[in-house]
């Protein structure tokens, strides 16, 4: 939801203390930008651009306005939720040059999980507390048009209280055009059949041209806008992201910002904003040499840079921006909070996407080291759900353990990981037309 109601002006604040001295030594073009922010004004693109390019005591300054719009937004509550990742299918029709979960279906690993195992994940996602399930997968070649309704179908009769987070805009795209359906149609079919929310994910960067050049054939600017505002028309939210840190530049990232917000100020159907690093470790794109000058991702300062200017420009319109753990890892998520972040996303049990890509965090974050990295910031933890209704907030002598925090070391034995999964020959994917002609 906005920060403010609609119609009303934001709350002009001036800047005290430690943080108007400090914009008072940096330049007067990046000051300006600031002031105007801290005096509760949406910020232009070119005005974020400006911010794109602080070092020095224009950086820092730009972390402590970002630290101070979080505080004046949120307060110092900062939020996570439990869940479990299902990516039920690695096989995929696309071939985007950024990713390097997908597996073309000729290719030995590609896997398709069975209904009654993603189920089987959901339920125990439930037993150790999860109050949400996030389904993503690739796009399986000649995939059942309803499959992803019949999926929602069989879990929520499984788990009538489970929150199913699922289905990014390139999945409904996918999934209407194989029905048949309009995206509107097909959207509705998905709430119907227990859709929460709908991932902000397949964003990328909004500027076709640069998709263009790293994802040929990907959705589109314009249908990735139509997927998100349909779903808020018909009380579906979303999530937004962003993936920065190898050809996009600022004005591109501006620009992007710039549509988020724009989204949000039509329909507020935005629950958060997530900045997504480019792991390039085995992404085809830099690894192939598929795409020319691809930078090796952002670097540490881009990383709080980026977090930094997303909270300044979308804070009267999206109160809550998050830090991807998988994508940075525990200690720079916890830098983030000091920059404008008040969220750091979920327990995630399996993470397959960024691990395939060579992200080095793990696959689980226990709650209870959640609640550790928040303390230490000087924050108080919050468990959320999904769409941000709190759950619990702690006390700083609140010890209680959940039940994954007793999960024990060897967590690929107990919830299985991608490195395994794609060796077995149990969900090994087998292409329906091939199927078929063996049988006949």
């Amino acid at each position: 939801m906005p920060a403010e109601t609609e119609g009303q002006q934001p709350v002009r604040q001036q800047p005290t203390g430690k943080l108007e001295s400090m914009i008072g030594t940096v330049k007067p073009e990046m000051a300006a930008v600031l002031d105007r922010a801290l005096s509760g004004e949406d910020i232009t693109t070119d005005e974020a651009v400006v911010l794109f390019g602080a070092v020095g005591q224009e950086y820092n300054a730009l972390i402590m306005a970002a630290d101070e719009l979080r505080r004046r937004t949120v307060g110092d509550i900062v939020t996570y939720v439990v869940n479990r990742n299902i990516n039920f299918t690695n096989v995929c029709i696309k071939r985007c040059g950024f990713c390097a979960f997908s597996r073309d279906f000729r290719q030995e690993e590609g896997y398709l999980l069975p209904v009654d195992e993603i189920i089987r994940r959901a339920k125990e996602a439930w037993d150790y507390g999860a109050t949400e399930v996030c389904i993503q997968a690739g796009l399986p070649p000649q995939m059942e048009g309803d499959l992803y309704i019949r999926l929602c179908e069989s879990i929520k009769e499984a788990l009538p209280d489970m929150h199913i987070h699922g289905f990014s805009p390139e999945e409904v795209l996918y999934g209407s055009i194989r029905s048949k359906w309009s995206i509107k149609e097909y959207l509705t079919g998905l709430k119907e059949a227990g859709v929460g929310s709908l991932p902000g994910t397949s964003a990328e960067v909004l500027d076709q041209e640069l998709r263009d050049q790293i994802s040929p054939g990907r959705i589109t600017v314009d249908q990735w806008t139509e997927v998100i505002t349909t779903a808020h028309e018909l009380g579906i939210p979303t999530t937004s992201t962003v993936m920065f840190g190898y050809l996009e530049t600022p004005t591109q990232l501006a620009r992007h910002l710039d549509l988020i917000r724009g989204i949000q100020q039509k329909t507020g159907g935005i629950t958060e904003f997530v900045p997504l690093s480019f792991v390039h470790t085995e992404a085809p794109m830099f690894m192939k040499g598929l795409v020319e000058n691809v930078r090796p991702g952002p670097s540490g300062m881009d990383v709080i840079r980026m977090h930094a200017v997303a909270r300044i420009m979308l804070n009267n319109w999206i109160p809550n921006i998050q830090a991807s753990w998988v994508k940075e890892g525990p200690r720079m998520s916890q830098l983030l909070l000091t920059a404008g972040v008040n969220d750091l996303g979920g327990t995630l049990i399996n993470e397959s996407i960024s691990t395939a890509a060579g992200a080095q965090h793990g696959q689980l974050m226990r709650p209870s080291e959640f609640r550790q990295m928040i303390r230490q910031a000087g924050r108080v933890p919050a468990e959320r759900y999904t769409t941000y209704k709190t759950r619990r907030v702690f006390s700083d002598t609140d010890e209680e353990l959940d039940p994954l925090d007793l999960v024990g070391d060897d967590v690929e034995e107990l919830f299985g990981s991608y490195d395994r999964l794609v060796k077995l020959d149990t969900y090994r994917f087998e292409h329906p037309r091939h199927s078929r002609s063996a049988k006949d």
